[in-house]
């Protein structure tokens, strides 16, 4: 069964341009061209990603992904955005985007994003509750860790960076080593995705995010697990 990508945009032609590349590469599109539409697309056909512009009528895209997420944490979402500013891409991934690009962006670019986020999702379709080293329980199917059998609700580019981390304690990833690891990018992308990825991380199974315990801080290399959960 080929991948159903929903793309949601208000220009018709990037809609146009987008649906006849990516059907080209065996995929099955959805579309939608405002925020509404955009659910009503989500709910009644399950896409297997979401490409969502940022600049929509009705329900702008960051309105349109927090809703997403209140029911659905896997679904990879990246947002197309014409905006520059830091703290528009920084507000996309803490409400739940998996990715962003920004207009113009390469057609090759996109489509490789594309592959590795629906990559990632086949590779855990099948796995089973796992344990790691310390006190949290890994659920590969879910997606999702528990901590004192509570489950901490991560999206799943949170999950895939946590089971990374967990699976080498104590060894430390740069972040252009966790980009390419866990996002799957060479040379896409900005580093600030893994550092806001973290922070959002720390928010959901740290006792207290400004004092870790297991995502650990290497100052000026990157980021490591501390199978203990003790702080530094």
């Amino acid at each position: 069964m080929s991948k159903r990508v929903l793309i949601v945009d208000d220009e018709k032609n990037i809609v146009d341009i987008l649906s006849f590349n990516l059907k080209k590469e065996g995929f099955e599109i959805l579309t939608a061209y405002d925020g509404e539409a955009a659910i009503d697309q989500f709910m009644r056909n399950n896409p297997s990603l979401i490409l969502l512009d940022v600049m929509l009528p009705l329900l702008d895209g960051f309105e349109v992904c927090r809703r997403i997420r209140q029911t659905d944490r896997i679904t990879p979402i990246i947002m197309l955005t014409a905006r520059e500013e830091e703290t528009d891409k920084v507000l996309g991934l803490d409400i739940g985007a998996d990715d962003y690009i920004t207009k113009p962006f390469s057609l090759r670019e996109l489509q490789a994003r594309i592959k590795a986020n629906i990559r990632r999702m086949d590779a855990h379709a099948s796995e089973d509750v796992e344990d790691k080293p310390g006190g949290l329980v890994f659920d590969n199917e879910r997606f999702d860790v528990f901590i004192n059998g509570i489950a901490a609700q991560l999206t799943q580019r949170e999950f895939e960076l946590i089971n990374f981390l967990a699976a080498s304690p104590a060894k430390v990833f740069s972040r252009e080593e966790l980009l390419s690891k866990v996002w799957k990018y060479d040379y896409f992308g900005d580093l600030r995705s893994v550092d806001v990825a973290i922070r959002r991380l720390r928010e959901k199974i740290e006792e207290d995010p400004r004092h870790p315990g297991y995502i650990m801080t290497k100052r000026g290399v990157g980021y490591y697990y501390e199978p203990s959960g003790g702080e530094q």
